[in-house]
């Protein structure tokens, strides 16, 4: 893949988080082919999918809901990983008895990547960014209604925070996690990190994000940088347990994570959230960076 990209003169760091994500023992690196070869020859990093007849028919599966089967697809689109069983799959498009013979097939036909530890138990996630695209248009066509009312939630998110509506986003972020999209133990900055990334579902379509990013003095917990030739501002956030959103936006500040970006010459917006796990409340401060 690197002599690939040489030779097309094409970064092989975005053909990597574009196209790679697939895995098996021994093998820790396999990309999708066809997609490479016409991101390659088009000199353009897009989505390049190829959908199936089998993967239309998924459809129907994924509105049944069976099992709670949207909101699993849910988290594995806002960067989750999740158990799954593939013992029981009879290998037809036609038999399925639960959702993991769902997320089985999922896994047959590369929408979603398998991994399988030592004691045997495997994981399924979302391999690459050209899959999680695709993944989100067809949430965003079908007749999932849980999964739409979460999409439009989340747009209304990112909207207020545009408008730097703090109070807002704090509420949004709050419904979210009483809504049980929330990890089940939420007891910590890793739960609240998987709550707010399940808040800013939508960002997929427009921002790339980025987790721990190194920059500065430290590291910023999730940013989402605006795609191309778009006029979003870029969103460096911060999370505290127990703390205070104020003592986040602090140390975004004095310890210079917006340096990272200091190449982006759009307009960058710092975002403070805390929980506090006595009162149960969420709070948010939001900053434009100056």
């Amino acid at each position: 893949m690197k002599a690939l990209c040489d030779t097309y003169h094409m970064n092989f760091d975005n053909a990597k988080s574009w196209y790679d994500g697939y895995s098996f023992d021994n093998i820790h690196s396999v990309y999708n082919p066809y997609s490479i070869m016409s991101a390659m020859q088009s000199r353009k990093f897009k989505s390049y999918w190829k959908k199936t007849s089998a993967a239309e028919a998924l459809l129907t599966y994924i509105d049944m809901d069976e099992d709670g089967l949207q909101d699993d697809i849910a988290r594995l689109i806002s960067g989750e990983e999740m158990d799954v069983d593939t013992e029981g799959f009879e290998n037809d498009f036609e038999t399925f008895k639960d959702k993991d013979d769902v997320l089985t097939l999922l896994i047959h036909l590369g929408y979603l990547a398998y991994t399988e530890d030592e004691q045997g138990t495997g994981t399924v996630r979302i391999p690459n960014k050209e899959v999680r695209i695709e993944f989100n248009k067809i949430l965003r066509k079908g007749k999932h209604h849980e999964l739409l009312r979460l999409i439009r939630e989340s747009d209304q998110l990112l909207e207020k925070t545009m408008q730097k509506n703090a109070d807002a986003v704090a509420k949004a972020i709050c419904a979210i996690h009483d809504a049980n999209y929330a990890p089940l133990y939420y007891n910590n900055e890793q739960a609240l990190r998987a709550t707010v990334k399940y808040a800013y579902i939508t960002c997929i379509d427009q921002y790339q994000r980025i987790e721990e990013l190194p920059s500065g003095h430290g590291c910023a917990d999730i940013v989402y940088l605006p795609k191309r030739r778009s006029a979003l501002p870029a969103l460096i956030i911060k999370l505290k347990w127990n703390k205070t959103a104020e003592g986040a936006i602090a140390q975004i500040k004095n310890k210079n994570y917006p340096y990272v970006l200091r190449d982006f010459d759009g307009e960058i917006l710092l975002v403070g959230v805390n929980y506090d796990e006595k009162t149960k409340v969420h709070s948010c401060v939001i900053e434009e960076y100056i």
